[in-house]
């Protein structure tokens, strides 16, 4: 499957992303098929950068993105933020009683 998702780069405790396309399998930092962008959370604001077109055209053709991907491009405006927020991916525990 191939994906959307983060590269990380950058020194120790100064990092910074590349939005690549990539196959699931590969590791975090191989092989990658196409840059989409970056992100560098440690600047004021957070500096994203994202070719909307390179993007909107992987998604289109199924390219699935991580939930940081994911709300990196919503906040970029390349993808609608959705109207029903999702469940979160951790389980609640069950009080004792």
């Amino acid at each position: 499957m191939v994906k959307m998702r983060l590269m990380r780069m950058g020194d120790k405790k100064s990092p910074f992303y590349r939005i690549i396309v990539c196959d699931s399998r590969k590791a975090r930092d191989g092989e990658y098929i196409d840059k989409i962008g970056h992100y560098n959370p440690l600047s004021v604001p957070a500096e994203i950068v994202i070719d909307a077109e390179k993007a909107k055209s992987w998604l289109a053709k199924g390219v699935q993105p991580t939930e940081t991907v994911r709300s990196l491009l919503i906040r970029q405006g390349v993808i609608p933020k959705p109207e029903k927020l999702s469940p979160p991916k951790t389980k609640t525990r069950k009080k004792k009683e």
